[in-house]
């Protein structure tokens, strides 16, 4: 592993544990050259998965996306960032066990949208107002009426 700091090709692993939901690998790495320390996390992938726009576009999947857009609908909520690490996990554990290399990204919004739902529902209302194009007050409205509680 490269070390972020200074590029050092040879860093070394000082102590792995599980994450909590066990999904993945957390692993504290020191590099001999600089003497800076940092974490990495290991994840099984279980296939590789291209996400389809709603242009036909496509792109490489990438989880990250899913964690930000998490986190802006999820800004200043009483909501643990390891609470949210363990959503984006099992999206991308559905998603990888559904079968599909391509998936849409109708089908991830829903995903997160569910998560969402059960995480906080204030980040669920202000992700479907982005997700579902909301252009008045009474769209939030007839939401909240119709699925949010």
């Amino acid at each position: 592993m490269r070390c972020p700091f200074c590029n050092h090709d040879d860093t070394q692993v000082k102590d792995s544990r599980p994450t909590e939901d066990g999904s993945s690998i957390r692993r504290r790495r020191f590099c001999p050259a600089c003497n800076s320390r940092f974490t990495t996390f290991e994840r099984v992938q279980l296939r590789e998965l291209t996400v389809v726009k709603s242009d036909g576009e496509k792109r490489v999947f990438d989880r990250e996306k899913i964690a930000r857009s998490m986190a802006v609908a999820l800004r200043k909520r009483p909501v643990e960032a390891d609470s949210v690490e363990m959503a984006v996990n099992r999206i991308v554990q559905k998603l990888e066990s559904e079968g599909e290399s391509e998936i849409t990204t109708a089908r991830i919004g829903q995903l997160v949208m569910a998560e969402l739902k059960k995480l906080d529902e204030v980040a669920y209302v202000r992700y479907a107002s982005v997700y579902r194009d909301f252009r008045e007050a009474k769209d939030f409205e007839s939401f909240v009426e119709t699925e949010a509680l």
